[in-house]
């Protein structure tokens, strides 16, 4: 149990830059918890569920279609057809709990977890699925002499583009706008004719969205499988704690301290480096126990 010794600049280089791809995918899932979290204030325990399905759709679409268009196809429609099922949950079930107590919020959307695992049993069996780079990204570049994955490098500017997206629909659109006044007093809202409940129903399907993107970008990386929903879950609401509730450059940041402590403690410490995040968010809330950014909710 010796920290790693022949550590060099460029494979410190290559580490971090992995550690920035993966933020993309913790920031896009978690991005979307906080908003519904910060708007609804429901903790959606089913969102990782939601991140599952998301994948396993891109592997069907993209296995349907074929070739690089496959894969294409597949990140346009997986994260619609986790949509279209938010859609479903939240007219059907959601609308009609949201003045209940958040433990039983908490229960109900674990329930869900429980019928999506399932679910995805029967459709795709037990079977681990993969789903292959597309062609254009297929292969390495040389970075400080070591190669790294097109497909990661892909990922880092898709990071970027969902924050700013979601910054410009939070705080430049009517609807972004109206969110974040119905989050702080939802009856204000109401009684000037605004119909709260599809706003919260536009909320939780675009919240729900972003788990089937990320769900939908992470399949060409590992394993398509069940279980994956845990782990991504429980990362989600400790980067939303830390990053500040409902602030889009807070997930951010939370997925940034996540994502590099998780490549460092695998560069630096390999038999304990799932440790790393934890204790970095410990640290963080010792000294931010309201997070690091302030909460826009």
């Amino acid at each position: 149990m010796e920290f790693a010794s022949n550590i060099t600049f460029a494979g410190l280089c290559q580490q971090l830059l992995v550690g920035f791809s993966r933020t993309t995918i913790l920031f896009i899932v978690a991005s979307g918890l906080s908003l519904v979290l910060g708007v609804l204030r429901i903790p959606n325990i089913s969102h990782g569920s939601l991140y599952m399905i998301g994948a396993f759709l891109a592997y069907s679409i993209a296995t349907f279609f074929g070739g690089s268009g496959g894969f294409w196809i597949a990140l346009i429609l997986a994260p619609v057809g986790v949509a279209l099922i938010s859609f479903v949950m939240e007219r059907g079930l959601f609308r009609h709990l949201y003045e209940r107590e958040h433990l039983m919020l908490l229960l109900f959307t674990f329930a869900f977890t429980l019928v999506f695992g399932d679910m995805v049993k029967i459709i795709w069996g037990s079977d681990y699925r993969s789903l292959p780079v597309p062609d254009i990204f297929k292969g390495s570049l040389s970075i400080f002499g070591l190669p790294f994955p097109r497909y990661n490098l892909f990922l880092l500017f898709v990071g970027p583009l969902v924050a700013f997206g979601l910054w410009f629909l939070t705080n430049r659109t009517k609807i972004g706008k109206i969110a974040r006044a119905a989050a702080v007093d939802r009856e204000m809202v109401g009684a000037v004719g605004i119909n709260v409940s599809w706003v919260f129903a536009a909320v939780f399907v675009i919240g729900c969205f972003l788990a089937g993107l990320g769900g939908a970008l992470v399949a060409p990386t590992q394993n398509i499988t069940q279980g994956m929903d845990h782990s991504i879950i429980i990362e989600a609401f400790l980067i939303v704690i830390i990053g500040g509730l409902g602030n889009i450059w807070g997930a951010l940041l939370g997925a940034m301290i996540f994502g590099l402590t998780d490549s460092l403690g695998i560069l630096l410490w390999p038999q304990f480096a799932i440790l790393f995040p934890y204790v970095a968010v410990v640290i963080v809330l010792m000294f931010r126990p309201k997070g690091l950014l302030k909460s826009t909710w």
